[in-house]
């Protein structure tokens, strides 16, 4: 009975630890991430990505965004405690240890690395090992901590994906990817700052300089509709140089004056509800933008 007992309590404990691990890897960002990787990878090619490289690269890739998010739970984690929206996170708990998550990050990030350079192709891998640097250190250490544009410059970081998929499939960077890369970039500041906005307060107390902290609400909600307005300039690119034909056009317009409808009600009249649907949109919008450009993309073919 007591054997049964102790086995059971194992087996428990086990599982709690390898739910801590997979929280550290922020697997809703991950699988965003994921999306637009593999779009960027079927928008590459007029016929059908090789198999190996389609689940190399994005459980290679996956792998890496994974650890990355790890060293940024981290280096956050005395942020978090302070935080209502990441104080249930593995570290700040005492789930996990500080050596536990490097050790973790490390293999997890090195294993998706190998995987890159052994079956998809050396520029995927060296991309993916840059986007890493990028937002686990420059934005995480450096950018985060220091300025109130760290969203728009490392925004970069989080805009590479769809670059790595089209890279991985190509073993080239294009301007129809760099397109895709722009999207993304200028989907950032309105995502993370609507954000912002109604956790003010949380940011402060952790010390961050997020935009709402050190310029005011009022400042970042002009912001978020400026860069909101740039989004849909953007958005209608790829139908400008003929990555795309109508049907997109069409659902660019459609989910492009639904976000510029949400960020011109949050300048002229904020709420914190409001702030938090502008949030949640903003995901769907990139979304289902990117769903757009896939369905055009074969429809077209």
């Amino acid at each position: 009975m007591n054997t049964q007992a102790l086995s059971t309590g194992t087996a428990r404990s086990l599982a709690q630890r390898a739910r801590a691990f997979y929280a550290l890897t922020k697997p809703r960002v991950v699988s965003l991430i994921v999306f637009t990787t593999v779009i960027g990878m079927l928008l590459a090619t007029p016929g059908m990505v090789p198999p190996q490289v389609l689940l190399a690269g994005t459980l290679g890739i996956a792998l890496v965004a994974g650890a990355a998010a790890a060293v940024n739970c981290l280096v956050e984690q005395r942020i978090d405690a302070l935080m209502q929206r990441t104080r249930w996170r593995p570290l700040p708990r005492g789930e996990l240890g500080a050596l536990q998550t490097l050790m973790f990050a490390g293999a997890v990030g090195g294993v998706g690395l190998w995987v890159l350079a052994q079956f998809v192709n050396a520029l995927t891998m060296w991309l993916t090992l840059a986007t890493f640097v990028g937002y686990a250190v420059v934005y995480t250490v450096i950018l985060k901590p220091a300025t109130p544009q760290n969203i728009v410059i490392g925004g970069a970081s989080g805009a590479m994906p769809p670059v790595l998929g089209w890279a991985a499939v190509t073993g080239q960077v294009t301007i129809e990817a760099m397109l895709l890369f722009l999207i993304i970039f200028a989907w950032t500041p309105p995502h993370f700052w609507s954000l912002a906005l109604y956790r003010t307060e949380d940011y402060a107390r952790a010390g961050l300089p997020m935009l709402p902290v050190t310029h005011g609400k009022e400042y970042t909600r002009l912001q978020v509709l400026l860069y909101t307005i740039i989004l849909f300039g953007v958005s209608l690119l790829p139908y400008v140089v003929r990555m795309s034909g109508v049907l997109y056009l069409v659902a660019a317009c459609a989910l492009g004056v639904v976000f510029l409808g949400y960020a011109m009600r949050i300048y002229r009249s904020y709420s914190d509800r409001l702030a938090r649907s502008m949030f949640r949109y903003s995901i769907i919008y990139l979304a289902a933008l990117f769903a757009a450009l896939l369905v055009d993309h074969y429809l077209a073919l």
